[in-house]
Order: structure tokens, then C-alpha cells, then sequence
């Protein structure tokens, strides 16, 4: 008498692989008879209302707004010219120490804190002085050039 070659994992495996099929077959025919169902067109058609939310309602054409397409700019705005009393900020002088070389300028408009080094000053400051600036930017921030003193 000779031994069975299908063992009892071997028996398993093969009914997990038939479940597996069935489950495949069963899903596919759910598939097919849910497209029949709902083949029409209208079906799977979906609107969006002026709120951004999808609706299956189409739109009011009486709430339609129409734009006047030459009324919108592509492109970036031109720059306006800048004159020479635009570039020039006010401000006072709220920090400086003279030995290192280096301050702060609190502006009059923005009250802002900008840094200054002494070689972009143009006259002498120390603290608590009026001065006009202009400012660039650097690596770190917003720098202040060309300080002089207001009289």
C-alpha cells in the first residue's frame, strides 16, 4: 500500500485557490451587472454649483455671469517710475554702536528695524540721530545704504 501524495496542506491550499477564483468570478459578474443597471449617460453626469459643491442638478442659466475677456490682464503690471524723494526713507537712528561699526535705523512709515553698517554711511551717526536712507536687500535682510543726516 502506498502513501497518498496530496497532503492535507496541499488539499488546502487548492481550496483557497478555488475560493479565491470563485471570489474573483463573483466580483466580476457584480461588475457587469452593475454596468448594465446604469449605462445611460445622464447617469454619470455631475455639475458643480457657483459654491464649488457637486450636484446632479445642472445649472440656473439665469445666474450665469458673463466676463468680458478683454477686460482681464495677463502678464505683470508695468512698473510705475520711481523718483528720487520715493527712494529716500526717513528714520532715526535707534542703535549704534560706534566701535564695531554697526546700528539700527527705526523708519518713520513702517516702523521697521533696519540693519546699518558703517560703510553705508555717508556722514557719521550715533544714537538717537535723524536720518535719511535707502535699503537694499541682503542675504540677511533689509540693509540701509547711503544713511546721511538730516539737519
Amino acid at each position: 500500500m502506498t502513501k497518498s501524495r496530496e497532503t492535507f496542506n496541499k488539499k488546502e491550499k487548492e481550496k483557497q485557490r478555488a475560493k479565491k477564483k470563485q471570489e474573483k468570478k463573483d466580483r466580476k459578474d457584480a461588475r457587469q451587472s452593475d454596468a448594465e443597471k446604469s449605462s445611460s449617460f445622464e447617469d454619470m453626469i455631475a455639475y458643480v454649483d457657483e459654491y464649488g459643491n457637486i450636484t446632479s442638478t445642472p445649472p440656473d442659466p439665469a445666474k450665469k455671469q458673463v466676463i468680458d475677456a478683454e477686460s482681464i490682464d495677463i502678464g505683470v503690471p508695468k512698473a510705475k517710475a520711481i523718483t528720487e524723494e520715493e527712494t529716500f526713507r526717513k528714520g532715526k537712528v535707534s542703535f549704534f554702536n560706534s566701535s564695531k561699526g554697526y546700528g539700527f535705523i527705526k523708519d518713520e512709515q513702517t516702523q521697521e528695524s533696519i540693519f546699518v553698517h558703517m560703510s553705508g554711511c555717508i556722514d557719521e551717526i550715533k544714537e538717537n540721530d535723524k536720518v535719511t536712507f535707502q535699503t537694499e536687500k541682503t542675504p540677511k535682510g533689509m540693509s540701509a545704504i547711503e544713511v546721511k543726516l538730516l539737519k
